[in-house]
């Protein structure tokens, strides 16, 4: 065990799997203790067992990030759980078969963007209520994506939801990471090999055209856990002199 972290109380949305899942092992791994939420109790149960069989503390809740009381209760239950709340990782999210402004649903718009944007929203007002009231204040890291520095990393209701979450991000570091005591960054990955590949079963062929002509196919493929290195030092007190930056970890695709 690592002692980066020790001390502080974190929760990660979307930690049943991929970024989620490393980013909670990494953080336990350093010495905080992690409240596991996830809309699928069985994979964040397995996260929960790979931590506390490593020497690592952590708790899990059911959380549909799209729904209000589910994440009222999130925080609530890891308060009860732990007795404070020093980070909190927006990482939960979905994606949208690329679809375009043309043939993107109005159930597709609304789901993308009550899980991508309305859910961290809901879950950063709910933490800032306890965060900022506690004498060392905390960290909110959003995981936003290149998708949301660009316009063609996926469908439009991924897009919009990411770009909001990066607007997201610079609203709370201007205001309670300037005036108050919760800094928020975000990541912005760009391909990473997760299973959230295995939810594009019927890509729309525009959307597709647009992030293929931007260079995906090519992309450099990098690994949950390199996520989670960043995620560990914007949670940490190294990173206490950042705030409201994007910070893309992508490597290199959208330098060229």
């Amino acid at each position: 065990m690592a002692d980066r972290l020790t001390g502080k109380v974190a929760i990660v949305t979307g930690a049943g799997s991929g970024m989620g899942r490393a980013i909670a092992e990494a953080f336990a791994h350093e010495g905080a203790k992690v409240m596991l939420a996830d809309f699928n109790l069985e994979t964040v149960k397995e996260t929960q067992t790979q931590i506390t069989g490593a020497g690592g503390t952590a708790a899990t809740v059911k959380a549909d990030m799209s729904q209000e009381a589910d994440i009222v209760n999130m925080v609530k239950q890891t308060v009860q759980e732990f007795g404070q709340l020093d980070v909190l990782v927006n990482n939960a999210g979905i994606m949208d078969n690329f679809k375009t402004v043309e043939t993107a649903t109005d159930d597709l718009w609304e789901r993308v963007l009550a899980v991508n944007l309305t859910g961290p929203f809901k879950a950063a007002r709910e933490a800032v209520k306890v965060i900022n009231d506690q004498e060392n204040g905390g960290v909110i890291i959003n995981n936003a994506s290149i998708g949301g520095l660009f316009g063609a990393r996926g469908g439009v209701a991924y897009t919009v939801s990411k770009h909001g979450l990066v607007g997201l991000t610079k609203n709370i570091a201007a205001t309670f990471g300037t005036f108050g005591k919760v800094r928020a960054n975000a990541i912005a990955p760009g391909s990473v090999a997760t299973n959230i590949g295995t939810t594009i079963t019927d890509p729309d062929k525009m959307g597709y055209q647009a992030i293929a002509a931007a260079g995906a196919e090519g992309s450099p493929l990098g690994q949950p856990e390199d996520i989670a290195a960043l995620a560990v030092f914007l949670a940490s007190d190294e990173s206490k002199f950042i705030n409201g930056d994007i910070i893309t970890a992508d490597g290199g695709w959208t330098v060229r």
